[in-house]
Parts: C-alpha cells; sequence; structure tokens
C-alpha cells in the first residue's frame, strides 16, 4: 500500500473540511479504497498508485474551487468528483465558451452539470430538443438562460414561454382574480428565471411589447411561432392533442425546447401524458435532440437530490 502526504497551504483547513469534516467524509464515499486521516493542514492518504493519483487530482480541483469562491458546498463537492471529462472547476474558473448570459448584478449563468452542457450543445444542433428529468435538474433555468441569450445576439426575435395550466391538487376556478392573475402562479417560475437574467425594468419593457410573451398553452392554439425561441414547461402535464399542436406551431427560423418530468404527471389516471407519447414517437427524427438528467444534476438544496432517490427507491418496488 502506498502512502502520500498532502499538505493544505494557503487556506483554512477547518473552512475547506467543514463542519464535522464534511468535505473527508464525502472524499471517503467517493473514494472507499483509501484510508484518508486529516491532521491540521495535511492529509495522509493510503492506497493504489493510481487511485492516490486520481484523488490528488480531484482534492486539488475542490482547492482550486475553495480559492475561488471561499467556500464548498456539497452539491459543488459532489459535482467536482464525480465529473467526467472536463473538470467542473476548470469550468468554473474561467471556460468563457461556458457563458449563456451575464445575468442581474454581474451574475455569471452557465450549465452547472455535465447533462446541462449536454443540453446546451445538443440546442445548438438541432431546432426541437427534449430535456426530460425530475425536479431540480435546471431544465427550465438552463431553457431561459438559452433563450435569452438568443434574443441578445438576434438569433431571434421574441421569446414565448408556455406551460399547461393543469392544477395539482388546486381549484383554477376558485382562484381570485382576473384570468391572468388566476393563470400567473403557474408561469411563476418562469418569470423567476427571467428576472435573473434580464434587468427589471427592460424586462418589463419586453413583456409590454411582446418581444417575451408568457402564456398558458391553452393560447398557443392558432398562432404559428416563427423567428421565436419557445420553451414548453411542464410537458409531462400535457394531453394528445395538446402535444401536437403545440409542436405544429412551429413557423420558420424557430427553435422549440420542451422540458417534463414524467414522475410528475397530474393529468386525470386515464390520460395519456403528451410528453411520454412524442419522446417515442418523434426519436428517430433528424433535427430532433432528446436530453435525460437524473439526480446528479440537482441544483436545488442539498436534500432535493436524496429525496429524488428515497422516492425512486419505493417507485419501483
Amino acid at each position: 500500500m502506498n502512502e502520500r502526504v498532502i499538505e493544505l497551504t494557503e487556506i483554512n483547513p477547518n473552512e475547506f473540511f467543514g463542519a464535522e469534516n464534511r468535505t473527508i467524509s464525502l472524499l471517503k464515499t467517493y473514494f472507499p479504497k483509501i484510508k484518508i486521516v486529516a491532521r491540521g493542514n495535511k492529509l495522509k492518504i493510503y492506497g493504489d498508485k493510481e487511485i492516490l493519483d486520481e484523488f490528488e487530482k480531484r482534492l486539488n480541483s475542490l482547492i482550486k474551487y475553495f480559492n475561488k469562491y471561499n467556500k464548498l458546498d456539497e452539491n459543488s463537492i459532489e459535482r467536482i468528483l464525480t465529473s467526467n471529462g472536463k473538470e467542473e472547476i476548470e469550468r468554473k474558473l474561467g471556460n468563457k465558451s461556458d457563458v449563456l448570459v451575464h445575468g442581474v448584478n454581474g451574475k455569471v449563468i452557465t450549465p452547472q452539470t455535465e447533462n446541462q452542457r449536454k443540453l446546451v450543445a445538443l440546442m445548438s444542433k438541432n431546432d426541437l430538443l427534449f430535456a426530460v428529468g425530475p425536479a431540480g435538474t435546471g431544465k427550465t433555468y438552463t431553457a431561459v438562460a438559452l433563450a435569452v441569450k438568443a434574443l441578445k445576439e438576434k438569433d431571434v426575435r421574441r421569446i414565448i414561454l408556455t406551460r399547461p395550466a393543469v392544477e395539482s391538487g388546486e381549484n383554477l376556478g376558485f382562484l381570485p382574480g382576473d384570468l391572468k392573475e388566476k393563470l400567473d402562479p403557474y408561469m411563476q417560475p418562469l418569470y423567476d428565471a427571467l428576472r435573473d437574467m434580464i434587468p427589471s425594468e427592460k424586462l418589463q419593457a419586453y413583456l409590454e411589447n411582446g418581444t417575451i410573451q408568457i402564456a398558458p398553452l391553452a393560447f398557443m392554439r392558432g398562432r404559428t411561432l416563427d423567428n421565436a425561441f419557445v420553451i414548453l414547461d411542464e410537458a409531462q402535464n400535457t394531453t394528445h392533442a395538446q402535444m401536437k399542436m403545440f409542436l405544429t406551431r412551429m413557423g420558420k427560423h424557430a427553435k422549440f425546447i420542451i422540458t417534463g418530468d414524467p414522475g410528475q404527471i397530474d393529468l386525470p389516471r386515464k390520460q395519456v401524458s403528451g410528453l411520454k407519447e412524442s419522446l417515442l414517437a418523434l426519436k428517430s427524427i433528424d433535427g430532433i435532440g432528446q436530453i435525460y438528467l437524473d439526480d446528479k444534476d440537482v441544483v436545488r438544496h442539498r436534500l432535493v437530490k436524496k429525496i429524488i432517490k428515497a422516492y425512486k427507491s419505493i417507485e419501483t418496488e
């Protein structure tokens, strides 16, 4: 068994290792064949040379990330330890080609996971893309960022964001207000993403002049969507007729992204999801891409990933 000593310099080991040595615990989880002993600012590691080499490379990426951002959350640790090809840290520290949008207050918006990067790459090669996966995997957020990028670069003239207004236990008819006020709660995730990427005054102007349109899916009927970046969100709640109607709205110089989570269908029990149907029917058509995200792509609170895994285990029993 080989022994190696790694010294942490110019960083506070207590902050790097975290409360109750959280970072060490995660390292042990992903490198179970290595024995790790932490003493002050030094790590002693024991194991086969090849595994020690890989461990040291990943640890250096974690250190580089920590030096840049002065923090190390569990999601970032897991993405760095499990990333394939380019290290997450190298992207984070200046791969300008990954930047989708410079958002509000200088926020740099980039794809955060390998599958999100694949989503971006597939959208550049296809005019229609299905992005499918559980909650929190960044499907909608990444799609909106791509739409804002296309608008800023004048690849399209407008952005159209739509969702089916399907009630998940709530009764739409009993909500207060006019039609817009009733529907706005369904569209809130889309507004939230846009507010991260476009200053409020400019966003309001776009909404008022129709450059950005947010509307329920039923409002798409009869339209031809030219020169537009169109996102259909929560597509698992479309019916066969709604999905066919939406797909046939595609006009010239248009880009469509359809996002959805087949595990959260709110349709009546006997109703077939238009998303599931279209994924099968259209999978072999050139110009249509499909990307499947999973719990490794979750970028919300660290517990969301664990919740998804827990539900997956009981749903497959």
